[in-house]
């Protein structure tokens, strides 16, 4: 799926059926001159559901969809005929997906499990029929309920994908390349900047055929929460990650500032991320003898105290095993 589709923010209008009208029938039959009251109810309106559906990983099926409308309930009819109910309508999202309101911001749900459905906009309930209003003083009543109208509301549904670890780290870090030597997912790998412009997920398949899922998240800067680069697009993305992955370049002049820009801007984005396991991964060490990697192992030993941290090179493959076993254990602790 080409950069473009990646679709993880719509606006949506959804608008529910109304309810049918009740039926104001009165009965007539051959030799029964006075039969009374049988007008039927209203049909209720068709409802809005979401449905979690574990194919999807992306809103671009709902890009170009903005008008989403349930059928109406039918009319009451004679002889206590009820009416038929509205068609229902059924709008299929990726697990992750979070439904807001737009006018007030509230989260009204999340949808994180296959199959799981929610009604998002209730139909009207179908009005009554003068049947049930009849009574030993009034044997014929000739008034029946409208149906209740559906509900309309413009929505929000914003993506947050689902994985175990989040790749985090500065653009031009080796994130891409990592996921792509981990797993068989094949993103774009460049030389420049944000050459990395959507979330790629792959799954690293680990001893006795399990497996975990790793997320590349588009490169953070400085700034990030406040809306600058494209980290800020992306951030949500890492809420879901119950482990964070550091990715500093071995060549980069200070490591440790690096790490604490990254950190800050998360916890700028949201607090929460600091209770979130981290790894540091020093990547492309292959250009570092045993000299130099020890010089470094000493200062990060000093810095990074809470932190535990690896060495690994992507492109010599060196360290991936120690690295995934690092995870996985991280993961099942």
């Amino acid at each position: 799926m080409t950069e473009g589709n990646f679709v993880d923010y719509v606006k949506i209008y959804v608008s529910s059926g109304k309810g049918g009208k009740g039926s104001t029938h009165l009965h007539r039959e051959k030799f029964i001159e006075k039969g009374g009251p049988d007008g039927g109810d209203g049909g209720r309106g068709g409802h809005v559901y979401l449905v979690g559906n574990k194919g999807l990983w992306t809103l671009f099926h709902l890009k170009f969809a903005r008008h989403i409308k349930a059928g109406h309930g039918g009319d009451g009819g004679g002889d206590r005929s009820t009416g038929a109910d509205g068609d229902d309508k059924f709008i299929e999202v990726p697990l992750g997906t979070v439904v807001k309101d737009k006018e007030t911001g509230e989260t009204l749900f999340e949808i994180t499990e296959d199959g799981e459905k929610r009604i998002l906009a209730k139909g009207g309930k179908g009005g009554l029929g003068n049947w049930h209003f009849r009574s030993s003083t009034n044997q014929t009543p000739r008034y029946a309920q409208p149906g209740l109208p559906g509900l309309e509301m413009d929505v929000i549904l914003e993506l947050k994908v689902l994985a175990d670890v989040g790749l985090v780290g500065f653009p031009n870090a080796g994130k891409s390349t990592l996921l792509s030597v981990l797993t068989s997912a094949k993103p774009k790998i460049a030389d420049y900047p944000f050459t990395t412009l959507k979330p790629n997920l792959g799954i690293v398949a680990y001893r006795d055929f399990q497996s975990f899922v790793i997320a590349d998240i588009p490169g953070i800067i400085e700034g990030a929460a406040e809306g600058k680069g494209l980290g800020h697009y992306f951030l949500r993305h890492i809420e879901r990650n119950s482990t964070l992955l550091f990715l500093v370049p071995v060549d980069t002049p200070d490591i440790k500032a690096e790490y604490d820009i990254l950190v800050n801007e998360l916890t700028k984005y949201n607090p929460e991320m600091l209770d979130k396991e981290r790894l540091l991964v020093i990547s492309k060490c292959d250009m570092l003898d045993d000299e130099l990697k020890a010089e470094l192992k000493a200062e990060l030993d000093v810095s990074f105290k809470d932190v535990p941290y690896m060495f690994i090179s992507s492109v010599a493959q060196q360290g991936l095993t120690d690295l995934k076993d690092k995870l996985w254990k991280m993961l099942n602790e």
